[in-house]
């Protein structure tokens, strides 16, 4: 089992390779060229700017058991494909019974969006989703 990152406007990459280390978890961080991370316990792999790069870059070295750290729906789901176990920021563990209610409302969200429509953004980030994320993350790593 690894931890993989999907770090482009990850908040609690800090978090999830503390309890990689913790756990003694190998911990691999991906981001693109925009945004450069460096964390001791963890490997990064930094690819080419691009639409999706990161993405696809995680789904291609994910294994079935591995956590996946994102908070992109349609990585999620090409990670359940892969029995893998797409975990959100928030502490949501995608599943193939969540899965395809998330899909579609951020397909609803595009409509809305390309129609010329707007939508609230995301709220501030509390300490209790930080709080939520790393009982998740915990229960995870202790079942391993």
């Amino acid at each position: 089992m690894k931890l993989l990152i999907d770090a482009d406007g990850c908040p609690v990459v800090d978090l999830t390779v503390r309890l990689a280390r913790e756990f003694g978890v190998k911990c691999l961080i991906l981001c693109d060229t925009a945004h450069v991370f460096q964390k001791e316990g963890a490997e990064t792999l930094t690819v080419s700017k691009g639409a999706d790069s990161v993405d696809f870059a995680l789904v291609n070295r994910v294994e079935p058991g591995d956590i996946a750290v994102t908070q992109d729906y349609g990585l999620a789901a090409m990670c359940l494909a892969k029995r893998a176990l797409p975990l959100s920021q928030d502490g949501l563990l995608y599943t193939e019974e969540n899965i395809g209610a998330l899909l579609q409302s951020r397909y609803a969200a595009q409509k809305i969006r390309r129609s010329g429509g707007r939508l609230k953004g995301p709220k501030k980030r509390t300490s209790e989703q930080d709080a939520a994320f790393e009982r998740t993350l915990r229960r995870l790593l202790q079942l391993r």
